[in-house]
């Protein structure tokens, strides 16, 4: 179990549940997206077209992904901080950004990578700084020596 504070190290299967999450959601929206594209821009209009958007295979399959990279991520969010945790999930948007170039024959300017890898460095210089004071069991800052 984690303590305040604590500095150890994150155990095996943390890693693995990180790899799934890294791996699940961009895959679960590059199919959801895929699926999507074989409707039209009224779907925004008619909300009885969802109904029929979730019969699309890939749009399921992409649902299916998602709910399974989100329930990864609650038992990696058991084994570890969010603020560990966040700053490592957040490479899925680079992945994301180079499914939707790839598969979906995407527009990936130079300003959209920025923005990508400038979220992904926001998200890590958040995750791994240690700005925070840790508190003792009462609450209270620990005596300035």
């Amino acid at each position: 179990m984690r303590t305040q504070g604590s500095t150890t190290r994150l155990p095996a299967r943390a890693y693995r549940l990180l790899a799934l999450v890294v791996f699940l959601r961009p895959l679960g929206n590059l199919s959801l997206a895929w699926g999507m594209r074989h409707f039209s821009s009224l779907l925004a209009l008619n909300p009885f077209l969802y109904a029929r958007a979730l019969f699309n295979p890939y749009v399921a399959i992409g649902i299916g992904a998602l709910i399974l990279g989100l329930v990864t991520r609650m038992a990696l969010l058991s084994l570890a901080d969010l603020s560990v945790v966040l700053p490592l999930t957040a490479s899925g948007y680079i992945l994301s950004t180079l499914l939707g170039k790839l598969f979906l024959r995407e527009e990936v300017n130079i300003y959209r990578w920025l923005g990508t890898i400038l979220i992904f460095a926001g998200a890590l210089v958040v995750g791994t700084s240690t700005g925070k004071k840790h508190t003792d069991a009462a609450g209270l800052l620990p005596a300035e020596p």
